[in-house]
Order: C-alpha cells, then structure tokens, then sequence
C-alpha cells in the first residue's frame, strides 16, 4: 500500500496512544461539564453556546499536550493542526477531534461548530458513570416521570471549583489544567453563575479576564506557547458564541 505524504510515519502511527492523563482520569470538557452543572437547579449553565464551549475544551486539552499546534496565516487568521509527530490521543473524544484537524489546518471558529453539537451527551454520560452526577426520576403531579440530575456529593466537583475559586478569589498560581478551566468558565459566560461560592466582584472579573488573555503567573514562563494556544482557543470561543447569541 502507498503512503500518502500527509499520512503519519508506519512508526508514528505505532507508537503507544498518548492518553490524557491516564485511563481512569477524566478529561478537561469533562471537569468543564462537571464544574457547569448547578446541583442547586440541576440545569447546566450556559446551555445555549454549550457546545462551543466544550469544544474548547477539547482544543485547550489537546493544546496543553502539545497534540495540536496554533499558526497564523498569511491573510491574519488562525488555523489549528494536529502535531503529526506524536502519537494520536488515546480517549476517542480527543482523538475525533484530532483526526477532523489532522486531515487539514482548520480555522477555530470552523472546529468549534463542527465538533461541538455531539459532546455534551458522551461527556454527560461519563460524569454519570463516574459517578460524579446522579440521574434520579422523579414523579410531577404524581403521573408523569421526569428525570433530573443531581450532584452525586462524591467530592469531585467541590473539589474542582475549590480550585478555581482559590486562583480567582485568592490569587493562586494555577496550574496550566486549572487555568484553562477558569477561563473556559469565564468564555461560558456562565460565571455570575456561581455567586456566592465565587463572587461575582470586579477584582474576579479581573482575574478571569488576565486567565482569558494567558496571564497565568510568573511560574508558567515554561508554558508560553501553551498559554498562547490556549488564549487563542478562549478567546475564539468568546468570539463564536457571542456571534451565535446575537442571532438567537
């Protein structure tokens, strides 16, 4: 069989899966849906540009592994692409994602629509059997069967958003994940959301705003290129859903 000359190396295409973390761990959209579900409502916040935001977070996940690149072209827009030279992503929500911008460099705003309408329900479904959020049924009226989601009070998503208040609250120096997910939350539009746990202040709204910009600490010069990516990806996210919501 001939080998294209875009196609990954017999030896590329050998190597041992890259995997997120590792098997069990959970991936960054899925901490995003975690950390957007309101157990006191049990709605997820945000729903209308849902999509586009999980989106981003398959691109920032895939960014802070260095499994796609950011490259401006000639006519000034941004285009991502798969790193050809490691192995594939492992978990198969990565790597579909992977393999749509390894056929070609796509603009952002073209991969955010086109990979985000299918995440939410993988995404839903893995949180639910990890058991981070319940699916409980419940009778309206005493008739009709309605199912609702509730927080399973495992830990994981306190644990989650105790993370993120202490880097916009408090300050902390965050790590690249925690970074990336706060500024996701910010791109949401969905942080007035979590008042009072994170109050909605003018010096939060600051914090988050210099997360959406890559400004993550003065310990994160190693990682300047994947908080470049990273600010791009937010940003675009930002950008796409403010477009959809004005047409709404």
């Amino acid at each position: 069989m001939t080998q294209r000359p875009d196609e990954p190396s017999i030896e590329a295409r050998e190597k041992t899966p890259w995997t997120a973390n590792s098997p069990e761990s959970p991936i960054l959209p899925e901490d995003l849906l975690l950390l957007l579900f309101q157990p006191e409502s049990g709605v997820i916040a945000g729903e209308n540009t849902l999509f586009y935001v999980l989106a981003g977070a398959v691109l920032a996940d895939l960014a802070l592994h260095e499994s796609v690149a950011i490259k401006t072209t000639r006519t000034g827009s941004i285009n991502v692409e798969a790193v050809r030279e490691k192995a594939p992503p492992s978990d198969e929500i990565l790597l579909s994602a992977w393999e749509y911008v390894s056929d070609k460099p796509r603009g952002v705003q073209t991969v955010l629509p086109a990979i985000g309408p299918r995440l939410r329900h993988p995404l839903l479904e893995r949180l639910i059997a990890r058991g981070d959020i319940r699916r409980d049924n419940r009778k309206v009226l005493g008739f009709f069967k309605m199912t609702v989601l509730k927080d399973s009070q495992n830990g994981r998503r306190a644990g989650l958003l105790k993370e993120v208040r202490d880097v916009l609250v408090d300050g902390t120096e965050p790590t690249a994940r925690i970074a990336a997910l706060a500024a996701l939350i910010w791109a949401s539009g969905a942080l007035p959301q979590f008042d009072p746990q994170i109050p909605w202040t003018p010096a939060v709204i600051n914090r988050a705003q210099e997360l959406e910009r890559g400004n993550w600490g003065a310990g994160a010069t190693s990682e300047a290129v994947t908080r470049t990516m990273t600010a791009v990806i937010v940003n675009s996210v930002i950008s796409t859903a403010a477009v959809a919501s004005s047409h709404q």
